[in-house]
């Protein structure tokens, strides 16, 4: 289930796909849209996820799809970090995904806003620390897909803002 909903799991990387869909057709980019929180958040590893991969699409695209996922997953977590406190762990996570492909980028763009409306309105003690997070991200982030980018950076402006005003 979703923290902030009584939702499913599964609905937050649909709508993460369904959204990247909007800009690209490419199906490394919406496979890995659809699992990237595969590695974050299951037991499933990269050799398992890549296998399964490999039984749906050609191997090329396959690997291109784990690539993304890879690049999608959060390093600098808690439980490998423990010493780190949160503000250090996204500043590192930040500059780790700085470094991250365009289409890696673009995931993230969508990722953020599907996150950042639910997380708004279900916490909005959290969500001001959350959306500066965004902020940053996108401040460096900047080879993803443009128009999503613009959209997302207007979005994230926008509940920053409405937040103020409660």
């Amino acid at each position: 289930m979703r923290k902030y909903s009584d939702e499913r799991y599964i609905v937050h990387p649909i709508r993460v796909m369904k959204t990247c869909s909007a800009y690209t057709d490419k199906i490394q980019i919406l496979a890995a849209a659809l699992l990237h929180d595969v590695l974050e958040d299951t037991s499933v590893t990269e050799e398992q996820l890549l296998s399964f991969l490999e039984t749906l699409m050609d191997k090329n695209v396959a690997d291109q799809t784990l690539k993304l996922v890879v690049e999608l997953t959060d390093v600098y977590t808690k439980e490998v970090y423990p010493h780190l406190n949160r503000k250090q762990r996204k500043e590192k996570e930040t500059l780790r995904i700085e470094q991250t492909s365009a289409d890696a980028q673009t995931i993230k763009y969508a990722d953020i806003l599907d996150n950042c409306k639910e997380i708004t309105a279900a916490d909005p003690h959290f969500a001001p620390r959350f959306l500066k997070e965004c902020m940053t991200i996108l401040k460096v982030a900047t080879k993803g897909d443009k128009q999503l980018y613009e959209k997302v950076y207007k979005e994230v402006q926008t509940e920053l803002v409405n937040l103020r005003k409660r």
